[in-house]
């Protein structure tokens, strides 16, 4: 009955002027105990006529300054110390108002009586004391009543950071309409803090925590990080300490990102693989960025992929003109497309979003894009990157990746394209797959367009390359977390296998800066900071599933794949960086192909494809790409 009545008035709020009312009759019942208590309980020795003159001055007054400093209107049950200091200032307002200003009236002869000091500081503090202990007690008494009608047993929580974002998590918890939470106790590093108690709770080390409260509890708590800057390696070593332990380990966003400055249940979330990455996340100049894309006419190929899809909610942020949407995926684009006008439905309607379904190899289709759409931006993301699948196909890795570019590339020219930024990948540095190889020869023809004199060049061609991108269509965490929601065996394909990784917005940020940064000719490149071991990435996975390795998941090793390397690099031997604006983004010394020997090379593989060799295909690739050896592959023949 209970639960009944809060669940339907748990959005009513009590009207101010009750409150303001309330806050009256308290005042009143504080003013009679001071009053009593200055003439010792002796009601006989109180003249009732003195009484109710002081009585009506203090109490209208002081119910004037209720109402100038507005303490009325805050909400009884979220009561915080902001309220209380609102009552502070109204009583000592008023107090201090009457205590003077009837003095000096009856000193002047315009009153009969002035209200004595003596009463008025009794009164200060009883009617403080009470006024504030009336809001907490009912704040307390109707939160209880929220918990104890929840059906769900409470969940015990253990808040890592009793610094100000962990004493505010603890609050907002306590308040949460949604769950019922139990906050058993703060963890800190801080030696200084540690045996310490705020807001009742103590302040315990890690170990401690597992001592006391992850071995001992019935219900295994779970340990929710609320430390306001914590960087990648300090979340990596807390989240290894209590995963080794089966113990859930969530975070929250920032203060900043509460909404409307309070914290809610569904913004608590487990920690992700993409949060360990061992380094701190890549900041880049929006400001920048937005004076490039603002009120242009932005294409983007590939949109339906992981990357283009990011890119276009980036560019969309900016508020471009127009946004073109290129993919041959029908069912992909299709999604994205009502995606978009759901999620960026205030932008959607400035922004005018045109969705083509088009193949990029496909000469007279692009043609007609471009000169309906006429960019002045294209994002070229549109590629075939699965290793293995490319090293079984290399027509079309040819077909896609090599002659594809070029046909955008060279429209982009033709129809006075400003900017084209190509997204490569850290492959295409001293391949070993044809995938590499393949991109790293459309890097080489989109760079050869550039005009050797800036003055003249008409179109800025830039490249970019990245490493792995977590969360990407075929990334290995996809393939990971199947496997694990499958019940494995999880398979990696080498113990030593090792790769660099960034997040998909990371790779759209850098995408972005570089289309902004770039004068032409550039391929740049990330500072990713340390590699990952592919191993280590999967018994992470699988720890932070819920699950342990061995006992409930096994991990297997296949071998490595065709064309794969055990690393990748984002630099050839003979390659140099030169330094940028900002410390992570670096561009890379390349030597720029002659733009005839390009396009001969590109006919000549064209004509090959009329016959349909892979062979030839790829030996034609190596001999123009002499650092690309194959790896594990049917094409390693050719490299003798």
């Amino acid at each position: 009955m209970i639960e009944h009545y809060l669940k339907i008035h748990s959005n009513r709020i009590v009207s101010s002027y009750f409150v303001l009312l309330a806050d009256i009759f308290i005042s009143i019942g504080s003013f009679s105990i001071a009053f009593l208590l200055r003439f010792n309980f002796e009601a006989a020795a109180i003249h009732v006529s003195y009484f109710l003159y002081c009585l009506c001055v203090t109490i209208g007054i002081r119910s004037l300054f209720f109402v100038l400093f507005r303490s009325h209107q805050g909400i009884i049950r979220h009561t915080s110390l902001e309220d209380i200091l609102l009552l502070l200032y109204a009583v000592t307002a008023s107090s201090t108002l009457t205590a003077f200003g009837t003095y000096f009236a009856w000193k002047a002869g315009y009153i009969l009586y002035y209200v004595p000091v003596s009463i008025l500081m009794i009164d200060y503090f009883c009617s403080l004391v009470a006024l504030s202990l009336v809001r907490f007690l009912v704040k307390a008494f109707y939160w209880h009543l929220r918990s104890i009608t929840r059906g769900t047993p409470p969940q015990p929580i253990l808040i890592y950071g009793a610094g100000k974002t962990g004493l505010l998590t603890r609050n907002a918890l306590a308040q949460d309409p949604t769950q019922r939470y139990t906050v058993l106790a703060f963890i800190d590093d801080n030696p200084y803090k540690i045996h310490k108690v705020i807001q009742g709770l103590p302040v315990v080390s890690r170990q401690e925590a597992y001592a006391r409260y992850i071995r001992k509890q019935t219900i295994p708590p779970q340990i929710l990080l609320a430390m306001g800057a914590i960087s990648p390696k300090k979340k990596t070593e807390i989240t290894d300490f209590f995963l080794q332990y089966h113990v859930s380990v969530k975070t929250i966003p920032t203060v900043e990102q509460w909404i409307d400055g309070r914290l809610n249940s569904f913004q608590i979330r487990d920690i992700r693989i993409e949060d360990l990455l061992g380094r701190s996340p890549i900041q880049l100049e929006n400001k920048a960025i937005r004076e490039q894309l603002s009120d242009q006419v932005v294409m983007v190929t590939g949109a339906a992929g992981s990357i283009g899809a990011e890119l276009i909610r980036q560019v969309l942020r900016h508020r471009p003109h127009t946004v073109v949407l290129v993919d041959q995926a029908e069912s992909s684009l299709f999604d994205l497309e009502f995606k978009l006008r759901r999620e960026y439905q205030a932008i959607a309607r400035q922004v005018n979003v045109i969705v083509k379904i088009a193949d990029i190899s496909d000469e007279f289709r692009m043609r007609h894009i471009f000169r309906e759409t006429r960019p002045t931006i294209v994002f070229h993301a549109a590629a075939y990157k699965h290793v293995p699948l490319m090293e079984e196909h290399p027509y079309e890795a040819v077909r896609v990746n090599i002659l594809g570019t070029q046909i955008v590339a060279d429209l982009s020219l033709k129809f006075g394209v400003r900017t084209f930024v190509m997204i490569s990948t850290d492959k295409a540095v001293n391949p070993t797959n044809v995938m590499g190889a393949t991109k790293r020869l459309a890097e080489m023809y989109v760079q050869s367009l550039n005009h050797p004199d800036e003055a003249l060049r008409q179109t800025r061609f830039i490249a970019t390359r990245f490493g792995n991108v977590l969360g990407s269509n075929g990334s290995v965490v996809t393939v990971f977390q199947q496997q694990i929601q499958s019940g494995g065996p999880v398979t990696v394909t080498h113990p030593d296998i090792i790769r660099y990784f960034m997040t998909i917005p990371e790779a759209c940020q850098l995408v972005l800066e570089a289309g902004g940064m770039g004068k032409g000719g550039e391929v740049f490149v990330f500072d990713m900071g340390e590699p990952v071991k592919i191993v280590e990435l999967a018994r992470k996975m699988i720890h932070l599933s819920g699950y342990s390795v061995d006992k409930d998941l096994k991990i297997v090793y296949t071998g490595l794949r065709p064309g794969e390397k055990l690393y990748e690099e984002l630099l050839k031997d003979n390659e140099r960086t030169m330094a940028t604006h900002h410390p992570k983004i670096m561009i890379a010394q390349v030597v720029i192909p002659d733009p005839d020997e390009m396009k001969a090379t590109i006919d000549q593989l064209r004509h090959l494809m009329l016959h349909g060799n892979d062979n030839q295909l790829v030996g034609t690739i190596k001999r123009l790409i002499p650092e690309y050896i194959s790896n594990n592959s049917v094409f390693t023949a050719l490299d003798y």
